[in-house]
């Protein structure tokens, strides 16, 4: 194994996401950190967490396809408290597999099930590869 240079920079992409009740402060822990590209995950670990792909998959196609609105502080997406994700300040998302229910989001108005392992959605549960052509 090479060691690096002294000055050489090892830059890992990742996203932090806050939550909207915290407001957005550059000091303040955020409450997701995930990797930008899920082949990160698989390059850094023996054995990556699978729910963390799925959440590093929706979160990076989101912001990819809400990058075109030119904004200062990026308020697209944001860490919930009953669901995984809040999206452009109304729709919920919650990211699982194939037998991810609605419990955690049931009462929630404009809330999605992502669900990954699916290949036809049905009412509000969404194929989570379908995320995949917002890109």
């Amino acid at each position: 194994m090479i060691a690096p240079r002294c000055g050489s920079s090892f830059r890992v992409h990742q996203f932090t996401l806050r939550s909207k009740e915290k407001g957005y402060n550059v000091l303040s822990k955020p409450e997701k950190l995930l990797m930008q590209n899920t082949n990160l995950s698989y390059a850094l670990t023996h054995s990556a967490d699978v729910g963390s792909l799925r959440e590093a998959f929706f979160v990076n196609q989101v912001k990819n396809a809400l990058a075109d609105q030119n904004r200062f502080i990026d308020e697209s997406i944001y860490a919930s408290k009953k669901g995984d994700f809040l999206v452009d300040g109304r729709y919920t998302f919650e990211v699982g597999g194939k037998t991810k229910g609605f419990e955690q989001i049931k009462d929630l108005p404009n809330s999605y099930v992502a669900a990954d392992d699916i290949e036809v959605g049905y009412k509000n549960k969404i194929p989570l590869w379908l995320f995949g052509f917002l890109y």
